[in-house]
């Protein structure tokens, strides 16, 4: 799945430099979500598969962290579970961006859905027992350089970062039992619940800024 997700994005970042529009069509702003013009809530999720086209670190960066999260991740989640995990996070990350962002302002990037990740390995291996000291140092560097950074949408790291930790503990501290995947994937199910809730809410209150 982990590469399934990158040839997701390289292939949107292609046709991003083929084809006028695409980035127009799938990035996600406040303004999409909301009452103001017709909504488009496909964006909230199309637009953490693309990236900049005037910044090739943008994408490189994203998907060699994908790439090495992801094979430490999946195995121990599962496919499944892991993609779950992966979308959530993009969405939370998005619904950060309705919250907290100006509504006209466009964003693009699998950063948020990673920032998911990131939090996802420090539950796992919380929980497994591990060493985290190297996750959270990696983590902090990054969330600061979201906020000293132009151009970088610190809004949805937050949100993905939160997504994909809450999601995470869910699937991890699970107690062992017949019923167990069954509660996993009601818990994800009831997270997706929250943030759609959170999405209406922050919807509702879009405003175009004076």
């Amino acid at each position: 799945m982990t590469f399934s997700l990158i040839g997701a994005c390289v292939a949107l970042f292609l046709a991003q430099l083929a084809i006028p529009g695409v980035t127009d069509l799938l990035a996600y702003a406040g303004i999409y979500t909301s009452g103001i013009i017709t909504p488009e809530p496909w964006r909230m999720i199309t637009a953490a598969f693309l990236h900049s086209t005037g910044f090739l670190l943008h994408i490189g960066f994203n998907m060699y962290a994908l790439w090495i999260i992801g094979q430490a991740l999946e195995p121990l989640l599962g496919r499944a579970r892991f993609l779950a995990l992966y979308l959530i996070a993009a969405f939370g990350g998005s619904v950060a961006v309705l919250l907290l962002t100006n509504p006209l302002q466009g964003v693009v990037g699998a950063s948020g859905a990673v920032f998911g990740l990131f939090g996802a390995m420090l539950i796992v291996q919380r929980r497994r027992g591990g060493d985290v000291r190297q996750l959270v140092v990696l983590i902090a560097i990054n969330t600061v350089l979201g906020f000293v950074v132009s151009g970088i949408s610190w809004q949805a790291h937050l949100g993905g970062l939160m997504a994909g930790s809450a999601a995470a503990a869910i699937i991890a501290y699970t107690p062992r039992s017949s019923k167990r995947s069954l509660i996993q994937w009601s818990g994800l199910a009831a997270l997706t619940v929250v943030f759609l809730v959170l999405t209406f809410v922050g919807a509702s209150l879009v405003t175009f800024p004076a």
